[in-house]
């Protein structure tokens, strides 16, 4: 399987078999001097927004690598996307929790500011925490060959939920719930996993979410990590919505 490198200034909705795609800059060092690619080699070119090509490598800089394109791949976007609602953990756990939903199809990434989160982004490293895990979900593009490259918002608080979402069916993992996520149908509005930290969601944010609409929903009899929750459900929802 060809390695997968992303370009989002790259224009591909023109190209077709037989034109030459080049990649330069920050991209085409790493696959040239790090990844090694060399002439003759066939790899993927993305654009983040639907589009990849696929070819053979022609010619390659220090900084730069031209592509003769094979293969012209147009994903069209999914009729029903997949937010996560990631609350900020401690250690590495919310960011193992953004790969593997990046992975497995995630369309959006929210960080939250829950009132148990031990992390906190204030100041500076408010944006710096979501420059981080935009880098982490691009990485998770490449690696899982992704046409579509989903987006950090900036963080945000439990108040600021509902406003963000608006229009979105909220599902909240709770373990408490009475609803197991096997239950959730489609009804032709987009999807927002909430996800808790490793304390749980606080009582009173519970009662404020569910008062703006959120649907508490249980995955099963464990009570998983909040590093592997998200994950786990989003693969209950992609077998539901019929991508997989």
């Amino acid at each position: 399987m060809s390695s997968l490198y992303l370009d989002e200034s790259l224009e591909l909705g023109a190209v077709t078999p037989g034109a030459t795609v080049e990649l330069s800059g920050d991209e085409a060092r790493h696959a040239v001097t790090v990844a090694r690619v060399r002439t003759g080699e066939r790899i993927a070119i993305g654009d983040g927004r639907g589009i990849l090509v696929r070819g053979v490598v022609v010619s390659t800089g220090a900084r730069e690598l031209a592509l003769e394109v094979e293969e012209v791949l147009v994903e069209e976007p999914p009729e029903t996307r997949i937010t996560l609602v990631q609350a900020l953990a401690k250690g590495d756990r919310d960011e193992l929790a953004v790969q593997a939903a990046t992975e497995l199809g995630v369309d959006a990434v929210v960080p939250w500011a829950a009132a148990r989160s031990v992390s906190r982004w204030e100041g500076p490293k408010a944006e710096k925490g979501r420059q981080r895990w935009a880098s982490i979900v691009r990485e998770a593009v490449k690696q899982s060959i992704r046409a579509w490259l989903p987006p950090v918002a900036p963080v945000t608080t439990t108040g600021d939920l509902a406003g963000l979402l608006q229009g979105t069916r909220m599902l909240l993992l709770e373990p408490t719930a009475t609803t197991p996520i096997t239950d959730i149908r489609p009804d032709g509005r987009d999807l927002a996993l909430v996800v808790g930290p490793e304390g749980g969601i606080a009582p009173p944010e519970l009662e404020r979410l569910v008062a703006a609409g959120a649907e508490p929903v249980r995955l099963g009899a464990s009570v998983l990590r909040t590093s592997t929750a998200g994950p786990a459900a989003i693969a209950v929802l992609n077998a539901a919505l019929g991508r997989w």
